[in-house]
C-alpha cells in the first residue's frame, strides 16, 4: 500500500503533492470541527491542480460532497444527525443549488466589464467573490463558539426562516461550489434548536445534499478528469476518517479560531492576487 501512494505521488509535481497534502487537510478540517475545510478547496485546485475557476467549482462541488457524505456518515453512526432538520433546510438548497449549476451559472458571461486596462473575467470574478465568502467563513471561525441557550430552544421552530436560508445557501454552493456550514449550522441551532454537535453533523449531511445534486447539474455542461477528481476526493475522505478519530483529544474551538486565521490570510492573497496579476 504504501508503494502504491509512493508511486503516485512520486509521478506528480511539487505543487499537485502540495495539492494533495491540502486535501488530506480539508479532510481533517472536516472531521475535526465539521466544517471550515472545503472553504480552501477552490484555491487548492486553482493554484495547486491549475484547474480553471469555473470549471474548479465543479471539482468542488463533488470533493466536498464525497468528504461532508463521510462526515455525516461517522456523525450518524453516532445519533448527531437531524434527518428532519436535513430535509427540511435540504429541500430548498438542493433545488436552488440544481438551478443555479444548470442554467444560472453557464448563463453568466465570460467577459462583465473593463476598467481601463483592467478585465473583470467571470473567473476573476468568482475568485474575488469567493475570497469574500473566505472573509465572512474566517469571521466566523475566530468568533467565540456560538450556543444554542435555554431561551432560544423555548421559541417555536422557524421553518420559513429555514428555508430562506437553505435558498441562500443553495445560491452560495452553486455559484462558488462551497458548502456554506457557516451559515447552515446558526440556522440548526436557533431555528431547528439543535445541540452544537448535532449542528455539525447534520450540517455535514446538508452540505454533501446539496454539493453532490449541484454537481449532477454539471455533468452537462463539464468534462472532468475522474482520475485526478476521484484521488482528491479519496484523500480528502482520508482526512475526514483522521480528523473524526482524533477530535475528541483535541480542543475544536482553538483549531477552529486557528483555521479561522489561516483561511482569513488565504482570502488576502487570493485578492491581492487576482488584482495584480490582471491590471
Amino acid at each position: 500500500m504504501v508503494t502504491v501512494l509512493f508511486s503516485i505521488f512520486a509521478s506528480r509535481n511539487s505543487m499537485e503533492i502540495a495539492g494533495y497534502f491540502t486535501a488530506l487537510l480539508i479532510g481533517i478540517s472536516l472531521g475535526l470541527i465539521g466544517g471550515g475545510g472545503s472553504i480552501l478547496t477552490i484555491p487548492v485546485l486553482v493554484y495547486l491542480f491549475h484547474i480553471e475557476p469555473i470549471l474548479a467549482t465543479g471539482y468542488s462541488l463533488f470533493i466536498v460532497g464525497g468528504s461532508s457524505l463521510a462526515g455525516a456518515y461517522l456523525n450518524y453512526r453516532k445519533q448527531l444527525v437531524n434527518l428532519k432538520a436535513a430535509f427540511y433546510f435540504g429541500l430548498s438548497s438542493i433545488i436552488t443549488v440544481v438551478i443555479m449549476r444548470k442554467f444560472v451559472v453557464p448563463a453568466i458571461p465570460t467577459h462583465l466589464f473593463s476598467i481601463g486596462s483592467f478585465v473583470m473575467t467571470k473567473s476573476i470574478a468568482v475568485m474575488l467573490l469567493f475570497a469574500v465568502v473566505m472573509f465572512v467563513a474566517a469571521l466566523n471561525m475566530i468568533r467565540k463558539e456560538t450556543h444554542c441557550t435555554a431561551e432560544g430552544n423555548d421559541r417555536q421552530l422557524h421553518l420559513s426562516k429555514a428555508l430562506l436560508r437553505g435558498i441562500e445557501t443553495g445560491i452560495l454552493t452553486g455559484l462558488l461550489g462551497a458548502g456554506g456550514g457557516f451559515i447552515i449550522i446558526p440556522v440548526l441551532l436557533f431555528s431547528f434548536h439543535l445541540e452544537m454537535k448535532e449542528a455539525v453533523g447534520t450540517s455535514l449531511l446538508i452540505i454533501a445534499m446539496n454539493s453532490l445534486f449541484g454537481f449532477l447539474g454539471d455533468l452537462a455542461h463539464h468534462q472532468f478528469d475522474w482520475t485526478l477528481l476521484l484521488a482528491i476526493t479519496a484523500t480528502s475522505i482520508a482526512g475526514t476518517f483522521i480528523g473524526d478519530h482524533f477530535k475528541t483529544k483535541l480542543q475544536g474551538n482553538e483549531l477552529k479560531k486557528g483555521f479561522g486565521w489561516f483561511v482569513l490570510v488565504m482570502g488576502i492573497c487570493i485578492v491581492v492576487k487576482e488584482l495584480l496579476s490582471n491590471v
